[in-house]
């Protein structure tokens, strides 16, 4: 079975094809993968402007879909489905993706497969490590932040989210106070390496709460004072003030994660591991902090490589083909959504 997918929801342009070969073996293969950053594109904004976005993936979509088909040694008509990102996301970019798939998927007859971009960050561990259902996730990145049970194909259930900014929204806005560059994620954890993660004592939000929620505004604005004490800023300032937010958001996302491993068992079962995905599931102190409390209950810990944490063709991809063998196909009238919630709440569980 082969699937090309097509992602278009943000700041880059994806599209990829993926194959599961028969029989019962976990995991899959990625034939292909190409993704174009826009990163050059929004730098001087300081973040992603949405016409922008849609306008490049306007221009490159097409050839990259040439390119990924050529690169995987297939055609159009040798695959079995089509699947894109059809939200959640930048409305302009998904429409571009969707109209996109919705045209191949018509002219080759193949099925049309409309995928959450956030169930594909959710699959991903089962692409890469073949992981079996049920496990817990944390999917984090510059516009979500949500600890999920996930149960089966389309069977996700929400024990914890973000309250304001998301872990990589708030990383993004410090490196932004700070004058670090675009995307600010990476810059903040490269400069936190060379810094003193406790020269300043930054608050840990929500730490000790009962549900497994996250509040990171609270976080961002102790930061702020904090460098607005000791402006103007050297180098060295930014640097301990970066490792001392990122010790922080450490702590915190350790912390929620102990409490929703405890709340897993009476929606789920017991998991089979603790997967981090999603463009924050990159960064390398939240990994270790990750599998450090993974082995302490005696589980494995599990990411995606670098290159599939943040958005790319494959996730979608490999999302269409576990929902194609789950029996769900979309038709062609299937909706762009700028908002699209993946996983049910607890309480509703």
């Amino acid at each position: 079975m082969k699937i090309l997918g097509i992602e278009t929801t943000c700041d880059e342009t994806a599209a990829a094809v993926v194959a599961k070969p028969d029989g019962d073996e976990p995991g899959g293969q990625i034939l292909s993968n190409e993704v174009l950053s826009q990163i050059a594109e929004h730098a001087a904004y300081g973040g992603v402007v949405p016409e922008i976005a849609a306008r490049a993936h306007v221009e490159v979509l097409d050839r990259l879909i040439e390119r990924a088909l050529d690169k995987a040694g297939t055609t159009l008509a040798e695959l079995d489905g089509i699947a894109v990102a059809a939200g959640p996301g930048l409305i302009g970019g998904v429409l571009v993706g969707l109209v996109t798939a919705k045209a191949l998927a018509l002219v080759s007859r193949k099925p049309l497969l409309a995928i959450n971009h956030l169930e594909a960050h959710a699959l991903t561990p089962r692409l890469t490590d073949g992981v079996a259902f049920p496990y817990l996730l944390l999917l984090a990145s510059g516009g979500h932040t949500q600890l999920v049970a996930v149960r089966g194909v389309g069977d996700y259930v929400r024990l914890g989210g973000t309250i304001d900014d998301a872990i990589g929204e708030a990383f993004d806005k410090i490196a932004k106070l700070l004058g670090l560059g675009y995307p600010g994620g990476p810059e903040v954890e490269r400069m936190a390496e060379a810094g003193n993660p406790e020269r300043f004592a930054l608050p840990r939000p929500m730490l000790g709460r009962r549900e497994a929620d996250f509040s990171l505004s609270g976080l961002k604005t102790a930061l702020r004072i904090e460098a607005e004490k000791i402006a103007p800023l050297a180098r060295a300032d930014v640097a301990d003030l970066c490792a001392s937010f990122q010790a922080a958001v450490v702590d915190v996302v350790a912390d929620r994660v102990r409490v929703a491993l405890r709340g897993f068992d009476a929606v789920a079962g017991q998991p089979t591991a603790l997967v981090a995905s999603g463009g924050v599931a990159a960064n390398g102190a939240i990994r270790r902090a990750l599998a450090a409390q993974a082995g302490q209950v005696g589980l494995s810990f599990v990411a995606p490589p670098l290159p599939l944490c943040g958005d790319n063709g494959a996730m979608i991809a490999w999302a269409g083909l576990e929902r194609l063998r789950a029996g769900f196909v979309d038709d062609l009238t299937a909706p762009a959504r700028a908002r699209w919630p993946f996983a049910v709440a607890a309480t509703a569980a």
